[in-house]
């Protein structure tokens, strides 16, 4: 795989800058050693074993050699190989340098791993070539982490990667950032996968984002089954295309690379006709892009648009200068660039154990800068940073200890040495370095051994000739406040090709319009709902708003329910058609019963106006005349007196008028009774009685009007909620129960005068008032039963023209069946208004 060989020129580069530099390691040279990966533990602890033996000869814990002297370890890339490197340096307490590890944990990946070590003299990489042809075996781990057994080994570690808990929080931050909150996940089919979905996938779901599927990549090796691989790729493939989520969250390490684009390679395959369905990747910074030489020319189209993240890295100047230096020709020490050669540009070397026939001769002209990136990229990777990071890191720590008061230190051939055992106490200066590496930059680590650093947010652009450009477009810093953790270049993102430059939404669903809410879909995830309209009295001016807002008292939704519109004050004013209505008809009859009360004085002589006990006809008159005019309190803007009036006085005329008429009836059967022989109800009969009966219930209704007033008199207020668009001014009973209590005393005079008429309904014609006493208390009560429920059951000012109707209706009653006979006899027929008419029987 051609693309690590750029961590071996990252760590080359490194070392060559270190021992250039006159103020790092001063008569000290720093050397290495590159050692191979292995699949199988029993030779990756053999290769962990020889760090500390005899060059060459395999004598655990036995050295005879000055010139392999092991200072540091920086791990590469398959969590087992790492975890049983890192058991043996661990034992001699040799500072480990390792890519990524979290809370206690390795990476899943392939892991190979070298050595820093101090010596006379530069250790060329040629010296080890014997030991590997794989350009796997590297520095760096990649990937997820698996467990450390022992507490002790994790003091030795020291992670170039920040902590992960960064990553994922950027991941959610770019989530939300573009509002992607329906997601799938892909992640490998193994430990890290499991330990991913069960610590991380939970976090995305308390911010809001679910997910429509969790893949499994299946993982390769050489025993793998094809056709189950195939199989599985198949099904993977089919729930991606089927899947509505434009968003893709790629959870995994190196391999899982190769193994995506070998899924992509065999599927487009396998079926030419599939519709494209593109997707935005977001891919870890665990991740890397890398190939094996027959996957060069398969199609990386499915990264253009992609999003990924990387350790917060700088251009190194001078380092691709470095690169265009190589040549095969000239690089005698480096054993692995031959080899690289001949894999990246497709050719072979004469002296190549090979048959050369029909074979393209590489000439050692050919350019690096020629290759397309998918071979071999010129700008360090954010992981061959971390490696020149690392190396570093180590020298820096080598120069703290060199110029502290340790003096462990032997002069060799002229140069300065530090004693074996005395490299255990690297480990101290190693946790407490801090410097500004070659491009300025700030490097430390925090208490827990991980990089404080940073992330770089990375956009991939691919071209038709397997070539791909990286472009910084955001960066994620948990160390700025927390407004500036992430910032964005939005307009440099390039999208994939079907969205046609414009950012893609990952919804469920499209988003609830102004004037509606979100409503849970049973049985689908929480980022799928329906949108209901915002219920009655309130709005939603925001989209996707998961409850609608109640408009403030004095406002209330439009017809869209997407804001509010100030309540019209209301009130029954004279200025409006039913106000000058109801106070017409109110003047209207007042007049006529003053009308009426003016013709009976003026034929206060006559029998008709005599009989029946004239007074109470002027009282009940002056009632009813009073009755019209108390409707008019009910009309106008409510004030504090207005209030106080309206009801009391209601109450107190109502209560005299209907005590007159029921002294009027009493009078009537008294004076029937009177009349026969040895009656003993005539001292019941006179003026006392008809007197007694009214200013008794008048006295009655006037306590608890009083008591009313005393306690909890009415008073102006505001109804917000009785009418939905407007603010009633209304005046408040302040006690129900008193308004209740007067009403009710009303009520039970007109049931008794009521009664009492219809039982004197039957007496003779001539001298009987109680029929038409009888039908004008048939028409109040009537009309005050119907009030109760049409009262209940309106609202606003028409509660008031209610009360106003009932009042005019009841009085008009009165006044019409009472008097208009009465009337049309002195008026119309004058002549029947005499003594004799007035006695003659049927």
């Amino acid at each position: 795989m051609t693309h690590i060989y750029q961590h071996i020129l990252a760590l080359i580069f490194a070392v060559k800058e270190i021992n250039e530099n006159p103020h790092i390691l001063l008569n000290v040279t720093l050397g290495f050693h590159i050692y191979n990966s292995y699949f199988d533990a029993r030779w990756t602890y053999h290769a962990s074993l020889e760090l500390f033996s005899t060059l060459g000869k395999l004598t655990p814990n036995y050295k005879c050699d000055s010139q392999n002297n092991p200072g540091a370890v920086i791990g590469g890339p398959v969590s087992e190989v790492c975890h049983h490197v890192g058991d043996i340096p661990s034992i001699y307490k040799i500072p480990q340098m390792v890519f990524n590890t979290v809370k206690g944990f390795f990476s899943n990946a392939e892991c190979g791993f070298c050595t820093l070590s101090l010596t006379a003299s530069f250790i060329a990489v040629a010296e080890v070539t014997s030991l590997s042809s794989n350009f796997s075996a590297l520095m760096i781990i990649y990937g997820s982490p698996a467990v450390i057994d022992k507490k002790t080994q994790a003091a030795f570690y020291h992670q170039m990667f920040p902590n992960l808990e960064h990553q994922y929080e950027a991941i959610v931050r770019i989530l939300l950032y573009f509002k992607w909150t329906w997601i799938g996940v892909i992640s490998g089919q193994d430990d890290n996968g499991e330990r991913f979905e069960q610590n991380v996938i939970h976090k995305f779901a308390q911010r809001g984002i679910c997910f429509d599927f969790i893949a499994r990549i299946p993982k390769m090796s050489f025993t793998s089954d094809i056709e189950k691989l195939v199989e599985e790729g198949f099904a993977m493939k089919e729930s991606i295309m089927r899947s509505t989520v434009n968003a893709l969250v790629m959870h995994g390490e190196m391999e899982t690379m190769l193994i995506l684009r070998a899924f992509s390679h065999v599927l487009a395959y396998e079926l030419p006709s599939t519709k494209r369905n593109d997707k935005v990747w977001i891919m870890t910074a665990q991740m890397e892009f890398t190939s094996f030489t027959l996957q060069r020319d398969w199609d990386i189209d499915f990264l253009h648009g992609a999003i990924s993240f990387a350790v917060h890295s700088s251009e190194v100047v001078g380092f691709q200068k470095f690169l265009l230096l190589r040549n095969p020709s000239s690089e005698k020490e480096d054993g692995f660039l031959r080899v690289f050669w001949e894999k990246a540009f497709g050719c072979h070397f004469p002296n190549s154990m090979v048959d050369l026939q029909d074979k393209d001769i590489c000439s050692g002209e050919e350019k690096l800068e020629n290759l397309p990136a998918s071979v071999f990229e010129m700008s360090m990777t954010g992981h061959s940073y971390c490696v020149y990071t690392a190396a570093f890191a180590v020298a820096h720590a080598l120069q703290s200890m060199h110029s502290s008061r340790y003096k462990g230190r032997v002069i060799v051939n002229g140069g300065v040495k530090l004693q074996n055992q005395e490299l255990w106490k690297l480990n101290h200066f190693v946790k407490r370095i801090v410097f500004n590496n070659t491009v300025g930059e700030k490097v430390s680590f925090n208490e827990n051994g991980e990089l404080e650093a940073g992330f770089d947010i990375i956009n991939w652009i691919t071209f038709p000739n397997q070539s791909f450009q990286r472009i910084k477009v955001g960066k994620i810093d948990s160390m700025a406040p927390q407004e500036e953790v992430l910032r964005i270049w939005e307009e440099d993102f390039v999208w994939p090709s079907s969205f046609n430059q414009v950012q893609p939404l990952s919804v469920c669903n499209d988003k609830c319009p102004l004037g509606y809410h979100k409503a849970k879909k049973e049985g689908e995830p929480f980022c799928c709902y329906d949108c209901i309209l915002c219920p009655q009295g309130k709005f939603s001016n925001q989209t996707d708003m998961d409850e609608c807002l109640q408009c403030p008292q004095d406002h209330y939704p439009n017809m869209e329910r997407d804001s509010c519109i100030p309540k019209d004050i209301s009130f029954l004013s004279y200025g409006e058609p039913l106000g000058i209505t109801l106070t017409a008809f109110a003047l209207s009859l007042s007049f006529i019963t003053a009308l009426v009360l003016w013709v009976f004085i003026k034929h206060r002589d006559t029998p008709i106006v005599k009989a029946n006990n004239r007074n109470l006809t002027y009282t009940l008159l002056t009632s009813l005349f009073l009755a019209f005019l108390c409707a008019l309190l009910f009309i106008g803007r409510p004030e504090k007196v207005t209030c106080l009036l309206r009801q009391t006085a209601f109450g107190m005329i109502f209560s005299v008028a209907v005590s007159c008429v029921l002294a009027k009836t009493v009078i009537v059967i008294l004076a029937f009774r009177v009349t026969k022989p040895g009656s003993r109800m005539r001292k019941w009969v006179g003026k006392q009685q008809a007197t007694s009966i009214v200013l008794s219930c008048s006295l009655i209704q006037a306590v608890l009007c009083c008591v009313w007033l005393a306690t909890s008199p009415p008073f102006p207020d505001l109804d917000m909620h009785s009418v939905s668009k407007e603010i009633v001014l209304e005046c408040n009973e302040g006690s129900v129960t008193m308004f209740y209590s007067v009403l009710g005393f009303l009520a039970l005079l007109a049931v008794v005068s009521f009664t009492v008429a219809f039982l004197a309904r039957k007496l003779p014609d001539s001298f009987n008032e109680a029929k038409f006493i009888t039908f004008s208390m048939l028409v109040f009560c009537s009309v005050w039963l119907s009030f109760v429920p049409t009262y209940l059951s309106t609202r606003g000012k028409y509660m008031v023209a209610v009360e106003i109707f009932s009042i005019l209706a009841s009085s008009a009653g009165l006044l019409g069946c009472i008097f208009s006979p009465k009337c049309y006899i002195i008026l119309m027929r004058p002549q029947l208004n005499s003594r004799e008419q007035l006695r003659r029987k049927d």
